[in-house]
């Protein structure tokens, strides 16, 4: 992570209360790629240790077992699913990471399911810098969830199709946050494994 720098977001002296302050960040995915050709984004979650460069693998399985310098290491790194195309016609962002014990990686993404994270609202925008730019994405549902592949899906086949998959993910979440979501949406997701792997801690985000 040496390559990337914060920037603390300017305070906006009009600043509304009751919005979330979103935060600049500088990447510099040139020197990133000479490190790994498989950068891809930064993400942000706020009100967790995540702040990571994200690869994006060959596979969904290569990055589990090995770190952001393709050392073998049972933390592995923080990855994008291989399907993903990053070019703006994404549907859903689907990121992965291990359930870390010392909270590195997503070991900290279980905080999501807690009222004293949501009740922060600077938590509930989480931040993906590309090389096209810088995203916002607003959380609408968290949750916990038996192991299954449904809402990992990538790509849809219809509008019918993917308004089905947000109404059920919507549904799911253990807080209603108040954010509509529809077909002309698109969705960030964040997953990670909970309960020794019997389980999976997910976020759905809105891109703002």
């Amino acid at each position: 992570n040496e390559h990337v720098t914060i920037i603390e977001p300017k305070e906006d002296k009009k600043d509304d209360d009751d919005e979330p302050k979103e935060e600049t960040i500088k990447v510099d995915f040139e020197a990133l790629k000479k490190q790994n050709p498989d950068t891809i984004a930064y993400l942000k979650v706020n009100g967790t240790n995540i702040s990571y460069v994200v690869v994006r693998g060959q596979d969904n399985m290569h990055y589990l077992y090995y770190n952001f310098n393709n050392d073998r290491n049972v933390s592995g790194w923080i990855f994008s699913d291989y399907t993903n195309k990053f070019d703006g016609t994404d549907r859903n962002i689907v990121i992965y990471g291990h359930n870390v014990d010392d909270g590195s990686m997503f070991g900290s993404l279980q905080n999501v399911l807690t009222e004293e994270w949501r009740n922060n609202k600077d938590n509930l925008l989480i931040t993906l810098v590309t090389e096209q730019g810088t995203s916002i994405y607003r959380v609408f549902s968290t949750y916990m969830i038996d192991v299954e592949n449904y809402y990992i899906n990538t790509a849809f086949n219809s509008n019918e199709e993917f308004n089905k998959f947000l109404t059920t993910v919507y549904e799911r979440s253990n807080y209603n946050y108040g954010v509509e979501v529809n077909v002309d949406d698109q969705i960030l997701t964040l997953s990670s494994c909970m309960e020794r792997g019997w389980k999976r801690v997910v976020v759905h985000a809105k891109k703002n």
